[in-house]
């Protein structure tokens, strides 16, 4: 079942539960999102393929900010900074020195802390799989990320790579960084908003990705990071078909050129 804000929308408003919804602002070309919480506003700018900019009621937080700084012009600064992993569309330092002001804090995998230049080391704190942080009220859990397929695993390696849980008040966000549907991603629970990877070879297929979500059921989902490579791309709107009734599927231009739902 394909889930649009538009079927959220009927479906709420016939129960009487119109609290917290969501409200889309397309803004010119960040395609943004902004969520109502308990804890403020929570605007989603999808940047490009695994680059996503929040902005929220505790600062701006940017995950895995790479590509060209012209894709972020217009945004605010980040004044967090979460790297989930070493690959080159995960992680490069160039942007992060960019983006990064006198106040910005990091948080990365211990493999990214390691090659980090000294300059952005001295503002960083890494993280491994299971370690729980705090930043100006908010919390942060590292999620392991990686591969379970034996032929996959020399990409995302067990123990190297993180996700990540952000919990503001009462809203917990999920950023999935590159995995398969490991256990840890489908015990989660209490997740109102997550970004789920699928392409190949490199982390799941749509199948395994809609399950895990089927199963932790989040309130909303965002399909990102799916194209891949020798016919690797994965298709978000069949990603939507397959999940559970209890989630609503979320789309963005993450490669500026898809058609996007109504």
């Amino acid at each position: 079942m394909t889930h649009t804000r538009r079927a959220f929308l009927t479906k709420a408003a016939a129960a009487g539960t119109i609290t917290f919804l969501p409200f889309t602002v397309r803004a010119d070309g960040h395609a943004a999102d902004s969520f109502e919480t308990p804890a403020g506003p929570i605007t989603v700018h999808p940047v490009d393929h695994a680059s996503i900019v929040f902005e929220t009621p505790l600062g701006t937080i940017a995950v895995d900010p790479v590509g060209d700084m012209a894709a972020y012009e217009g945004l605010p600064k980040p004044d967090l900074i979460l790297v989930t992993h070493e690959h080159g569309d995960h992680y490069n330092a160039d942007i992060l020195a960019g983006l990064t002001g006198d106040t910005t804090k990091l948080i990365t995998n211990p493999a990214v802390f390691e090659k980090l230049p000294e300059p952005l080391k001295a503002k960083a704190e890494m993280m491994g799989n299971g370690d729980t942080a705090s930043w100006n009220g908010l919390t942060i859990d590292a999620i392991p990320a990686h591969n379970l397929t034996e032929e996959r695993m020399n990409f995302h390696p067990e123990g190297r790579d993180n996700g990540y849980v952000m919990t503001f008040e009462g809203f917990r966000v999920y950023v999935s960084g590159d995995t398969e549907d490991v256990p840890e991603m489908r015990s989660l629970e209490g997740i109102d908003l997550a970004f789920v990877c699928m392409n190949l070879p490199f982390t799941m297929d749509l199948e395994a990705a809609a399950s895990a979500v089927t199963e932790f059921a989040p309130t909303y989902v965002y399909p990102y990071h799916y194209r891949g490579r020798d016919g690797g791309t994965q298709d978000p709107m069949a990603f939507a078909e397959l999940v559970g009734a209890g989630t609503e599927v979320k789309f963005a231009p993450w490669y500026g050129d898809e058609i996007m739902p109504a």
